[in-house]
């Protein structure tokens, strides 16, 4: 299901937070990990030429410690992994790797060693899952100074939220979530968000309006509480600990972080799109919503094939060092 992941890290601190979370995956699914370390050259104009090649043996050397250091981890905890250090542009390259590699599940930083910012993901985070052509798990760094979870323990995925919105697309992620849950132990929030229909803003609602606003919200409700019902007890959720959620809200992204914060979800979980979602665009609204803002790790299940088709016995930027 997600054999390989492909885990890419920088060496720093906040890159290395995700590391509990791919122990987590890589024991419920047993899955092969993959350490990638991308190191970029500087060059520029004339000065290229020049290009320090003893400082980058260096640099090259130390990045395939480093991986070693972290593989030797995993095997001692009797998990798979194997490390590779790539040269070539960060973003670019990783997802060319992932596409060349079939790798079905890409484990991420927020933010690594640029540091943390404003915004909820850096900028090479941000390139990676726009242009990264399979499922991914976004895991928010730790702001600084806080310790990374334990390796051994694991994130403790207590709380599992899935917003659904009753279209088989957004239930993509039930086989994978049943799978997670199960080895770890965990309670699957199942949410569904019955927005308020707009109204139209140039003059104030007739009591007509209103009353037709209260029946069509009246009416989804019902179909909402007797399709989650359905999903709750349905046999790819036998034997894991399911609570339904059931909301109204002018505003479905901003009902799902409330509830989100509300229940101390600890990993949210969506399909790349739902029924609205445009095959045009690599992710539907409410991802994209939940990418940006998300206070928790959030896993994007891909249901979109992928735009381009590995190349043959190419493998990006060159390879500097694999093991």
């Amino acid at each position: 299901m997600f054999d390989p992941i492909l885990v890419p890290l920088d060496g720093s601190q906040l890159a290395e937070c995700v590391l509990p979370h791919v122990i987590a995956f890589a024991r419920s699914f047993d899955t092969e990990v993959t350490l990638l370390r991308l190191l970029e050259k500087k060059q520029a104009g004339t000065s290229a030429q020049l290009f320090d090649l003893l400082n980058w043996q260096i640099n090259k050397t130390r990045a395939a410690l480093y991986l070693e250091k972290e593989r030797s981890n995993f095997e001692e905890l009797g998990l798979r992994a194997h490390t590779i250090v790539l040269e070539g542009l960060d973003a670019e390259g990783i997802a060319e790797f992932a596409l060349n590699q079939g790798v079905k599940l890409i484990i991420l930083s927020s933010h690594g060693r640029n540091g943390l910012t404003q915004w909820g993901i850096s900028s090479v985070t941000q390139k990676i899952i726009l242009s990264a052509p399979t499922s991914l798990l976004i895991v928010r760094a730790n702001p600084a100074g806080e310790a990374p979870l334990g390796w051994v323990e694991g994130p403790g995925y207590q709380r599992i939220l899935v917003p659904l919105d009753g279209s088989q697309r957004a239930e993509n992620v039930l086989p994978i979530i049943k799978q997670l849950a199960k080895f770890n132990k965990s309670q699957i929030h199942l949410a569904q968000i019955v927005q308020i229909p707009e109204m139209a803003r140039q003059m104030p609602p007739e009591r007509e309006d209103i009353d037709l606003s209260n029946r069509i919200v009246a009416r989804n409700l019902e179909e909402a509480a007797h399709y989650l019902e359905q999903v709750k007890f349905r046999s790819t959720l036998e034997g894991i600990e399911v609570r339904t959620h059931l909301l109204t809200s002018e505003n479905a992204a901003v009902a799902l972080h409330q509830l989100s914060e509300q229940e101390q979800i600890d990993l949210v979980a969506l399909s790349a799109h739902g029924y609205s979602g445009n095959h045009e665009w690599p992710y539907g609204g409410m991802v994209n919503n939940f990418i940006l803002y998300s206070k928790v790790s959030l896993l994007i299940v891909q249901d979109l094939p992928s735009r381009r088709e590995p190349i043959p016995g190419v493998v990006p930027a060159g390879v500097l060092s694999e093991r």
